[in-house]
């Protein structure tokens, strides 16, 4: 370890891996810091990710693939099953992964790159001279550090002081965030084709269960609960039930908790010599809670604009802009629309959700592209879905002005 560094990365996820990776490639001298003392290690993720974003990113390798899914099936309360293809399923459909194999293998690529990397490292605080960010404090085996540095990108997840103690407000509301649980369960039978979502009041009040198959008779289930509809009831207990009723012979290995951001898009994620990734830029997708396509790419966005900012010697947060200009325009609108979604579904009753998936029961879905699914859902329920008219009315737009380009 150096006492100076052109970019300093802390956290070690797959957001902090990849910035940390693009920015060495790009001949910046890089630090990376992770606070655990092992990469990996708490998993607090359902593990599944898109197929072709993850792509863009690393080559899939089977020492850190568990399964490939080919749909997703949503289920209302009253066991109506939808049944979606991987490809419009979201961005946490495709790949089941090993969270600890793959974040391990990022970070290894980030020290084949030239990172030094450092675990059990646990920043303190930011060096900040003016109204710039030029390093930051840190402790490591009991021994304190000022280590500075031209940029810092903060990864430091869901729980980020880097980000606050910038100015940036990263705060949540309870409304804004997901509480969840899951467990590693064996001796399960399930699809090992479908991930599977569980809609209802009943079962994940503002939130859904979700099931992850992993191969051999293995699977995450998990559950995620808004923080403003949590009451006295715990996600855990939640997860007990809907285990012990739906799998009761099933084998708990593995038991985790934690959360995830549900606030859509924060005002700014730069500040002069600092950006924020991943959860700590509250980049996660605020109905799904699938995060790690989103991190991989803001990391990335993030990665190279560490690298012309100090090309030309300008970290302020106007150079910077431009990462938020990249991530934004990439996935930024698609967070937005998907809050208003969340906050739409998640008010909705059990007889609300049921009548909803009733409407469309029948419909082919493997006929019909997003927009079709879109009208069809929206013409059948437009009471109830009412408050997604504006995302309805914006996507038929986009459909017919690319049908009117493509026409001249």
């Amino acid at each position: 370890m150096k006492d100076q560094y052109d970019l300093i990365v802390v956290g070690a996820g797959p957001a902090g891996s990849i910035a940390a990776t693009t920015a060495a490639k790009k001949g910046l001298s890089v630090l990376m810091l992770e606070k655990r003392q092992e990469i990996g290690e708490p998993v607090r993720c359902a593990e599944g990710v898109g197929k072709k974003r993850l792509r863009q990113h690393i080559e899939p390798d089977e020492k850190w693939l568990c399964g490939e899914v080919s749909s997703a099936k949503i289920i209302s309360p009253n066991g109506t099953t939808l049944t979606m293809a991987e490809e419009d399923a979201g961005s946490e459909v495709g790949y089941v992964l090993d969270r600890k194999i793959f974040d391990r293998t990022l970070v290894e690529l980030s020290g084949e790159a030239g990172v030094d990397i450092m675990v059990k490292a646990r920043v303190t605080g930011l060096i900040i001279e003016g109204e710039t960010v030029c390093g930051v404090e840190m402790m490591h085996l009991g021994k304190t550090y000022s280590i500075r540095s031209k940029l810092v990108i903060g990864a430091d997840g869901v729980e980020s002081k880097v980000g606050r103690w910038a100015g940036i407000d990263t705060s949540l509301k309870p409304s804004h965030i997901e509480t969840c649980a899951q467990f590693l369960v064996s001796g399960i039978d399930i699809d090992q084709s479908s991930c599977h979502f569980y809609m209802g009041n009943k079962v994940a009040p503002g939130g859904y269960v979700w099931l992850f198959p992993k191969g051999n008779n293995m699977a995450n289930v998990g559950i995620g609960i808004l923080g403003s509809r949590a009451g006295k009831k715990k996600p855990i207990e939640y997860l007990t039930e809907f285990v012990e009723t739906n799998y009761p012979n099933g084998a708990i290995l593995e038991q985790v908790a934690g959360a995830v951001p549900a606030s859509g898009p924060i005002e700014k994620t730069i500040a002069s010599g600092l950006m924020l990734v991943g959860d700590a830029a509250r980049q996660s997708d605020p109905f799904t809670g699938g995060g790690i396509s989103n991190a991989m790419d803001a990391g990335m966005y993030a990665g190279e604009v560490a690298a012309e900012a100090i090309a030309q010697n300008d970290v302020s947060e106007k150079m910077l802009q431009e990462y938020e200009r990249r991530w934004r325009g990439s996935f930024g609108n698609e967070i937005a629309n998907n809050l208003i979604v969340k906050e739409t579904f998640f008010s909705l009753s059990d007889e609300d959700l049921d009548s909803l998936a009733g409407s469309i029961k029948d419909v082919d879905f493997k006929e019909m592209d997003l927009i079709d699914f879109i009208s069809a859902l929206f013409k059948a329920n437009k009471k109830l879905l009412w408050n997604l008219r504006p995302l309805f009315t914006q996507k038929l737009k986009q459909k017919f002005s690319g049908l009117t380009k493509f026409k001249r």
